[in-house]
């Protein structure tokens, strides 16, 4: 199965290679990657998909199925394809975003043979506001059995985690007034925000060592002899499990009840942002790529990579199991993602390479999954058992 994947991936690499340059050259905006999801949607017709676009509402978010007459397990490639300000493809979503369409287009050429249905689902905004999140939500992961995506970094290395997160601003209302001649006429709206940073600090202490809260002030009034009657704060509150997140987000919330107890000012507290959840890796499914693409040479893949940030991948991990590991494209270096080195890297051999290794690993781990009864039992009793985490 090996040989016939690769062959099947040589048909088309030079259209991969072609797609991920053009992505590369047409750097868009999260919500804004019309051409980079028009030519992905081109050439999934082409290999005779069935797209449907502007899918759940999303002008560059897309759906594209491709099912055999054989019932079996469904199979998601999630793509990105959002630039970055100034910098471009920084963190390479011009080739993970081909790695998704050309593992979808490979598996669709052997679904007669062996069964199931095979997704790619266009994902914007990943470096912004996370189209996954909304997606989640609206049920597109509902009946998918496996999700795959694999991002470009320096090195590859397997599926690991990240943190679960909620964007959380307080908005604290109180009275202004002359603050030399009539303070007592004030309800001061900036001492409500100082006290919930105070209050904040020292809930610090008490907190487990892998959790993490970093706040601004975004208004905080406009001028030293008028009592603020308007300040807000916004925060990040990030977790590794959703659990542990919930129960510490709401002791950062009484941190600012109290504050406007304490001062008298009145709290809204809205979320302003959307929130992630972590990444919880499906092992089972990981360590069935891993040994795939150790079979293509690839011996060192797995090194994990822990995420100090939060992906709207995590949310997907919660309803389906779902692996995201990483893929080398410039090996031995110092590379740093959401630079222009990384994204001048994608477009080099080394890369294209390692993009043929990283589809074959895909589409093969999805062979397995979909011919391999047992294991698809296993990965869906691992998911089972973490839903709580």
């Amino acid at each position: 199965m090996r040989v016939k994947v690769l062959s099947l991936i040589e048909e088309i690499k030079d259209e991969l290679i072609d797609l991920s340059k053009y992505i590369y050259d047409n750097p868009e905006l999260g919500y804004e990657e019309f051409k980079s999801s028009k030519a992905h949607v081109d050439i999934l017709k082409k290999y005779n998909f069935n797209v449907e676009e502007s899918y759940l509402g999303m002008k560059t978010a897309f759906r594209a199925e491709y099912k055999g007459e054989k019932e079996g397990p469904t199979i998601a490639y999630l793509a990105e394809y959002d630039a970055l300000p100034d910098i471009g493809h920084g963190c390479g979503h011009n080739l993970l975003g081909t790695v998704s369409t050309g593992a979808g287009i490979v598996l669709s050429k052997l679904i007669g043979e062996i069964g199931g249905k095979v997704l790619v689902i266009g994902t914007p905004a990943e470096e912004t506001s996370g189209a996954k999140v909304v997606m989640v939500e609206k049920g597109a992961f509902d009946g998918v059995d496996v999700a795959m995506m694999v991002h470009p970094d320096a090195e590859y290395y397997q599926s690991g985690t990240s943190l679960a997160l909620e964007a959380i601003q307080f908005t604290f209302k109180g009275k202004s007034s002359h603050a030399a001649s009539a303070p007592e006429e004030g309800i001061n709206a900036l001492d409500g925000v100082i006290q919930t940073f105070n209050a904040i600090n020292a809930l610090r202490e008490h907190i487990l060592p892998t959790a993490r809260i970093h706040g601004v002030i975004i208004e905080g009034g406009k001028a030293a002899n008028i009592v603020p009657d308007l300040a807000i704060a916004q925060f990040y509150v990030r977790a590794t499990t959703k659990k542990y997140l919930k129960e510490l987000s709401e002791k950062v919330k009484n941190c600012a009840r109290a504050a406007s107890l304490a001062t008298g000012a009145d709290l809204e507290i809205t979320n302003y942002e959307i929130s992630y959840d972590n990444m919880v890796t499906n092992k089972t499914l990981s360590q069935r790529y891993n040994e795939n693409l150790k079979s293509l040479g690839i011996e060192d893949c797995e090194k994990i990579k822990h995420t100090t940030g939060s992906l709207d991948m995590g949310n997907v991990s919660h309803v389906c199991p779902a692996i995201h590991p990483y893929f080398g494209i410039k090996r031995n270096s110092r590379i740093v993602p959401h630079t222009r080195e990384m994204a001048e890297a994608t477009l080099t051999p080394e890369a294209h390479e390692s993009m043929v290794k990283t589809i074959a690993a895909l589409v093969l781990t999805s062979v397995d999954v979909i011919v391999d009864k047992e294991l698809l039992k296993e990965i869906k009793e691992e998911f089972n058992s973490n839903k709580d985490i």
